[in-house]
């Protein structure tokens, strides 16, 4: 099978390496490339876009003026929301490419990790099964297993939505507030993710699975997610510009802090702990202000 990856990054590395790894013929485009982005598709069967949040919508664009293959299946391995429309990568891409299967790729993994060979598990996600199958046979092997989901925008919204619950953690970390904070916050982000997910149409289950609770509890676990990275740094007392300064690649989390906050206005939906990261980001409060925050606020029964 032919594959193009879209993005040079260490996400799109990674899944080339597994594609290459299966014996397929895989080719990495990314801005910097000597080669044109036509060019770099004319033969695929399958493209994955690893590319930031920022660039999705530019490169979408860029892929729907060309002439495609027309069973091109398209892999979105992006975690984000448009902070223009709200959109996730998935919406974006179907809007550019209406004629093609999209399938979304997401769950617990750590780039670094997968790269060195250690054992992981992801999901892709598609209303079309057939497209789900192939790019599950596309990248699983002994040490990568790939299950299939009919919930696209579940999987996806599980992705993205547990990086700002990992700057809140992060945060919890750098403050040394122990184990049972960071447990009891953890917990209690899941109604806050499927309330968002209610509201994309996502079915309450898939944030139980691998790309919910799965990716939450990587995410939140790891100094490798860059988004525990921004929350750790500011629970020392940096700055978030002195941490992104230092960062490698895009803690998308923090995109996804305001464009949730606008949202939960918007909507009336309550996201406390969304809220709390999104004004700490903002310099409204301070770390030890926004735990004292959600611990004052009013009791009530947990379900």
């Amino acid at each position: 099978m032919v594959l193009t990856v879209i993005g040079s990054g260490a996400w799109g590395q990674a899944l080339a390496k597994l594609a290459k790894a299966n014996g397929h013929e895989v080719l990495i485009w990314s801005r910097r490339s000597e080669f044109s982005l036509e060019n770099a598709i004319a033969q695929s069967e399958i493209i994955v876009s690893a590319v930031s949040m920022q660039g999705v919508s530019g490169i979408a664009g860029q892929v729907g003026a060309l002439s495609i293959n027309p069973n091109l299946i398209l892999v979105t391995a992006t975690k984000g929301l448009e902070p223009q429309t709200g959109a996730t990568p998935s919406q974006i891409w179907q809007n550019a490419l209406p004629n093609q299967a999209i399938v979304v790729l997401s769950g617990p993994n750590l780039s670094k990790e997968i790269s060195l060979g250690l054992p992981a598990a992801t999901v892709a996600a598609s209303l079309d099964l057939a497209a789900a199958v192939s790019v599950q046979n596309l990248l699983a092997s002994k040490n990568f297993r790939v299950y299939t989901n009919s919930d696209p925008i579940g999987v996806e919204l599980g992705g993205t939505l547990k990086n700002v619950v990992a700057i809140a953690v992060g945060v919890c970390d750098g403050l040394k507030l122990g184990t049972n904070a960071k447990a009891a916050l953890i917990t209690r982000s899941l109604p806050e993710i499927m309330q968002v997910g209610k509201y994309f149409g996502a079915k309450p289950e898939t944030f139980w699975g691998l790309s919910g609770l799965g990716d939450l509890l990587a995410t939140c676990s790891s100094n490798l997610s860059r988004n525990y990275q921004v929350g750790y740094g500011l629970g020392e007392g940096k700055t978030l510009e002195q941490i992104l300064e230092n960062l490698e690649g895009t803690a998308e989390g923090v995109n996804t802090a305001r464009v949730l906050h606008d949202l939960s206005d918007r909507l009336g939906i309550t996201l406390p702990i969304c809220n709390y990261v999104y004004r700490l980001l903002n310099h409204e409060i301070t770390p030890i202000q926004a735990v004292e925050g959600l611990m004052e606020r009013d009791l009530k029964s947990e379900l």
